[in-house]
């Protein structure tokens, strides 16, 4: 293995275990000066013993160049294949028969990753398809895109898309797309933070409200029926916003559930089962009511890094231990039909 490949995998592994922020930006960081160096320097470098006097390499980063230099898998990568690895029981089927994941963000907002690099590890997975789902305006700390912001994002992943299109027609990879969607804040009166011409020319919205979640429950159901009921909302994203340990510790949202997904299954609007590790949202007991009523799933990652993506695992598991079935879950669909559902509003 490469020492540039080593490190990247290592950030790789480093973000499918939600490892804290500053230990992924040094093995990213000496990523970076890996790649700027002559292999003669780094090579020369790691017999001599004097990586670390490098800015920006320490003990952790300068070893698995040093593994990789001699030939070796680095140990420190090797106990990080098997401490971050993501289990899969029961949703072993479902998670066979997902053919996208419709939330994720890229560089665009608070992601880490390029679109580019987001499709390629959700294609490596064996993902037909990856909704982009960057912010909206209000989430400014995540870099929230406006209505202009948007459009050029769309130039963007137009053209991401006709390079994965080329790789397929050239036998080199699976046909794979990436979807142009958004994750749309919403406010506290039920409406959205982007005008509704922007979000019908969108192949799929993700509705999630992420501020002022603990006011009262009968505006809080409000607020989440008007988005339900909203025609260009097609899944509405972590409904309660609890944040679970050991990675946080936020109590969910307080609403009258029935009337949430009461309006989620008459307007034809999906609940979402976010994997990320901090949020397992909605709880067992929300997701089984909405089941009873009848609401149809969509299994995200929410993911902000490509090793994000296999936590799709965890929604699975989640789903399948309360029995739904693969047509109850939109991103078992294929593009064309999950387009069409979305377009359809």
């Amino acid at each position: 293995m490469e020492p540039l490949a080593a490190l990247e995998r290592v950030v790789y592994l480093l973000d499918r275990a939600l490892a804290p922020g500053a230990k992924v930006k040094a093995f990213r960081h000496a990523a970076g000066i890996v790649a700027a160096l002559p292999p003669d320097e780094l090579a020369a470098r790691a017999r001599a013993g004097t990586l670390t006097e490098l800015p920006g390499i320490g003990p952790s980063t300068g070893g698995v160049i040093a593994d990789a230099v001699a030939g070796r898998v680095p140990a420190y990568l090797e106990r990080l294949e098997l401490d971050s690895a993501v289990p899969l029981g029961p949703g072993e089927a479902l998670r066979a028969a997902l053919r996208g994941d419709c939330h994720s963000h890229s560089t665009w907002s608070d992601g880490d990753a390029s679109m580019e690099a987001m499709g390629r590890a959700a294609r490596a997975l064996g993902h037909a398809y990856l909704v982009v789902t960057d912010h909206s305006p209000r989430m400014a700390v995540s870099r929230g895109l406006t209505a202009e912001r948007l459009a050029l994002q769309r130039h963007e992943l137009d053209a991401v898309n006709r390079l994965f299109a080329d790789e397929a027609a050239a036998g080199a990879a699976p046909p794979f797309r990436l979807l142009h969607g958004l994750e749309v804040d919403i406010n506290e009166d039920g409406s959205l933070d982007m005008d509704d011409a922007t979000l019908a020319g969108l192949d799929l919205v993700v509705a999630s409200p992420h501020v002022k979640l603990r006011m009262d429950a009968k505006a809080m159901t409000r607020r989440l029926v008007l988005a339900a009921v909203h025609p260009h909302v097609d899944v509405l994203g972590h409904c309660t916003g609890r944040k679970v340990p050991p990675h946080g510790n936020r109590p969910g949202a307080d609403f009258d559930a029935d009337l949430v997904f009461a309006a989620c299954a008459r307007h034809g609007t999906a609940v979402e089962v976010n994997a990320r590790p901090e949020r397992q949202d909605p709880p067992e007991e929300l997701l089984a009511l909405a089941l009873e009523w009848g609401c149809k799933l969509a299994l995200d990652t929410d993911a902000h890094a490509p090793g994000q993506l296999e936590w799709a695992n965890f929604a699975c598991d989640k789903a399948a231990g309360l029995g739904v079935g693969d047509d109850d879950v939109i991103n078992t669909w294929d593009v064309e039909r999950l387009v069409a559902w979305g377009r359809d509003g």
